[in-house]
């Protein structure tokens, strides 16, 4: 299923969402909750990574860059 791309252990704060925002690194923003504004992006780690068209990349459970196969196309109607 998933592969990991590399190891960054980073401890994951409730209320905040981690990607990898479009320079490859690893970022956080606050998360909106009720009448509390979200935002204000903050990079956590530079990794770099450079990206391969049809793979998503996402922060895992452990806290690591990993990637999986989009899943393109479908059942036709």
């Amino acid at each position: 299923m998933a592969e990991k791309v590399k190891v960054c252990n980073i401890n994951k704060e409730k209320g905040y969402l981690y990607y990898l925002d479009k320079n490859g690194n690893v970022s956080r923003s606050k998360m909106a909750r009720g009448k509390e504004k979200g935002g204000g992006a903050e990079v956590v780690e530079e990794t770099n990574i450079q990206r391969e068209k049809g793979y998503l990349y996402f922060i895992d459970k452990e806290g690591d860059v990993s990637r999986a196969k989009m899943a393109r196309g479908g059942k036709k109607q």
